[in-house]
């Protein structure tokens, strides 16, 4: 078995992409699935709480940091394990890079995922929010998450039910009894996109809503509209320094849309329901891009974006980020609700 390293009070912000975080009691790197399994059994055991940390870049940690166990999540790997004349399923580590494991679809004409280019973090991270952008999420594309079940200390695969994939939610988010070891995605056999459904990435692309595009033109595409919004990680660019979205794109029912009265774009649900674009409410409120704080500001990219400049912490964060919330509210009379796992602080 590949060495184990463990480094008390480890300063956890060399491992998240806001570059904030305190010390970890215990810090362990773990780069074969049984290492995350032994290593996670034997802290529950202990009674010793456990953090799952990959890319760190969805994930606001408390400056005091988290006195227990870190998993820092380096295993590798995808394979084919099911393959049909149209489709294939494909079986990601869940520490595998995420925008890696995109390029590798792209690469071998595999259409589902590449509108989610460029996205930072692990694949084993996308199920656990349902990531999603420019009109996909992973929930479309994913038959079955490999999860190691500390109440049964037993590893299952679930199926997409079983996850109960919602909008930035599913049933890992917020839960601890739940380690994901791999994720299978049903992916395509396609030169060509899925559907785009986005109408920024349609009018970028050339193409009408619905209708598809080169798979290699789409994710080149998405990069540089991520990239411009700065939303690429940039070790030189402060308005990366961030978890990307800070708050979700409020959904209120019809008659809570109907009571707001407010003349803002909006889509409307299957169901009836209401999204409202949170930068839009953001902006309006008072706070553009830019809006600075202590060591902290709203990027000068994207207004859904809070970034550490440097020389924030998580606390000036939060506070920023309760500003921005607070005057939303105030303003419109809705709720913003953060995107980002909060460890060992509060909103």
């Amino acid at each position: 078995m590949p060495d184990v390293t463990a480094a008390p009070q480890t300063d956890l912000s060399a491992y998240t992409t806001l570059r904030l975080g305190g010390p970890a009691g215990i810090l362990t790197v773990a780069v074969e699935t049984d290492q995350v399994v032994a290593t996670v059994r034997k802290a529950t055991e202990d009674h010793r709480p456990v953090l799952l940390l990959a890319g760190g870049s969805n994930v606001v940690i408390g400056d005091d940091g988290f006195d227990g166990t870190v998993v820092l999540l380096r295993t590798r790997g995808v394979r084919a394990v099911e393959e049909r004349e149209d489709s294939v399923v494909l079986r990601v580590a869940a520490g595998e890079p995420w925008d890696d494991f995109v390029a590798y679809t792209v690469d071998r004409g595999l259409s589902g995922v590449e509108c989610l280019s460029g996205i930072p973090g692990s694949a084993g991270a996308t199920p656990i929010q349902n990531v999603g952008a420019y009109g996909q999420e992973v929930a479309h594309t994913i038959v079955a998450v490999h999860a190691y079940d500390r109440e049964r200390g037993t590893i299952r695969a679930m199926s997409p039910i079983e996850c109960a994939f919602a909008y930035r939610a599913s049933v890992f988010k917020h839960n601890d009894r739940y380690v994901v070891l791999e994720v299978d995605f049903r992916l395509a056999r396609s030169a060509e996109s899925a559907p785009i459904r986005y109408a920024e990435l349609a009018r970028n692309l050339g193409v009408e809503a619905g209708d598809r595009a080169g798979l290699r033109q789409t994710r080149d595409t998405v990069l540089k509209l991520r990239e411009q919004k700065g939303m690429v990680l940039d070790p030189d660019d402060r308005d990366t320094w961030s978890v990307g979205s800070f708050f979700t794109n409020p959904v209120v029912s019809a008659d809570e849309w109907a009571g707001l009265g407010l003349d803002a774009p909006h889509w409307t649900g299957d169901d009836g329901s209401v999204k409202i674009p949170a930068a839009w409410l953001i902006e309006r409120a008072g706070f553009p891009k830019g809006f600075a704080g202590d060591g902290v500001a709203i990027s000068s990219k994207h207004t859904l974006a809070l970034t550490n400049r440097g020389a924030g912490t998580t606390e000036a964060l939060l506070a920023l980020a309760r500003t921005v919330r607070d005057g939303v509210r105030d303003t419109f009379g809705v709720d913003l609700h953060p995107e980002p796992v909060l460890i060992n602080c509060a909103l």
